[in-house]
């Protein structure tokens, strides 16, 4: 036991001298698209609307600080961005059949907590993101029988590759994904919600400066 007591004193004690701790500041662009399983129908009394996701990518664009403490050539990296993107939807008022498409631009805070393994100058990586919702979505449904509601805060994913140059430049290429669906939410005046089962995903790619 003295024995096991003494060498992992001797890890702990020795970790600095084989970690490193670095700031980082960065930023890019995303390409997010949206999958919707099935065409909503959406009823308030005797007024229906059809809400259906349009999955071409659009760009988004990120930036903010990270943190990276290395050790032994492994990595935890903290980052806190603001980033944007942007939703599509084709709505249609079923009555007078007249349709429109609605752009939602979201406005986000994401923490990503990625963990990688660096191999000389290439990185992998990959970690839970959380994102936060700081604005207010333009509403699907322009009618005051419906009401939009958004989750302020979900839970995703992020994995990818990134490459160190010169010790200061850092380049990353990430698939981001999410494990929660029913992001988007419209309630009628009855109190019933409709679930727009979209779960959005990005690539990023971000270039960054290490000090």
């Amino acid at each position: 036991m003295k024995k096991l007591l003494a060498i992992a004193l001797v890890f702990v004690i020795s970790i600095p001298a084989f970690s490193q701790l670095k700031f980082g500041l960065k930023a890019g662009a995303g390409t997010t698209g949206l999958t919707m399983e099935t065409l909503k129908t959406i009823t308030s009394g005797t007024t229906s609307y059809t809400v259906n996701a349009l999955t071409d990518a659009k760009y988004g664009f990120h930036g903010g600080v990270f943190f990276r403490l290395t050790v032994f050539g492994i990595y935890l990296q903290p980052e806190f961005l603001l980033s944007t993107r942007t939703n599509e939807y084709t709505v249609k008022n079923v009555q007078t059949s007249a349709s429109s498409i609605v752009k939602q631009n979201f406005n986000k805070l994401d923490i990503p907590v990625m963990v990688g393994l660096k191999l000389g100058p290439v990185r992998l990586n990959a970690g839970p993101a959380a994102s936060l919702l700081i604005n207010s979505p333009k509403a699907l449904i322009d009618n005051t029988d419906f009401k939009n509601t958004y989750s302020k805060m979900t839970i995703g994913y992020q994995a990818g590759v990134g490459l160190d140059i010169l010790k200061f430049l850092t380049i990353d290429l990430r698939y981001e994904g999410s494990l929660k669906k029913y992001q988007n939410q419209i309630q009628n005046l009855a109190g019933t919600t409709f679930n727009l089962d979209d779960r959005p995903n990005a690539f990023l790619l971000s270039l960054g400066l290490l000090f």
